[in-house]
């Protein structure tokens, strides 16, 4: 079975999206195990409630072996690692041990609102700021470059004129619990292909 290691770092509304696909036998895949970067998280306590091991990888612990030691967590034990709501930035010897098998889910349309600094309700705000109105969620493939990788799935939402950061942030949500599952399964079932820089999807 494909199997997945999930990363977080907060409430994990991402991660729940995941744990009811594969509930529902959307996806044949099983969550190995949940990695927090912090303790006393929420998304802890949702793998816990399902019956997936945890771990915490802190930085104030770890510092600059914290890639390393989510590296030694998942080495042979998975063949994707998810980041949903992960905040610290992963580098180092994981992003050559799991090439094109690392994915992230980000609260914008990338390549716009991303990059180093760009996270949670920061993106919104300055989406909102910018008076553009369109904004989304992007599925990508994780490399050395910040939100850099291939763009795996893309959704779009609008931005209304009353909208504030939080109004924005839960309409996003709402795509991103589609999304990830979505492009966790078409890995999962081989149908992913990078050329180039792109991302083809096979049918």
């Amino acid at each position: 079975m494909f199997k997945i290691a999930v990363l977080v770092s907060g409430g994990g509304t991402d991660l729940q999206s995941v744990i009811d696909a594969v509930e529902s036998n959307y996806m044949n895949v099983k969550i190995e195990m949940v990695i927090g970067s912090r303790d006393n998280i929420y998304a802890l306590e949702r793998a816990k409630k399902h019956n997936i091991d945890t771990f915490v990888v802190n930085r104030r612990e770890y510092g600059e072996e914290s890639s390393n030691k989510i590296l030694e967590l998942t080495t042979g034990k998975v063949d994707l690692i998810v980041l949903a709501g992960f905040l610290a930035i992963l580098d180092g010897e994981i992003l050559k041990e799991f090439d094109n098998r690392i994915i992230n889910i980000h609260p914008s349309l990338i390549p716009s609102f991303c990059g180093p600094g760009m996270y949670g309700l920061k993106v919104h705000e300055a989406v909102i700021k910018s008076g553009v109105r369109f904004s989304g969620c992007t599925v990508h493939f994780v490399n050395s470059e910040v939100d850099g990788g291939a763009i795996l799935l893309q959704e779009v939402v609008p931005v209304y004129f009353e909208d504030d950061a939080e109004t924005l942030q839960k309409r996003i949500l709402e795509k991103e619990h589609e999304i990830l599952p979505k492009a966790i399964k078409l890995i999962s079932e081989n149908k992913i292909r990078v050329i180039d820089g792109r991302v083809k999807i096979e049918e």
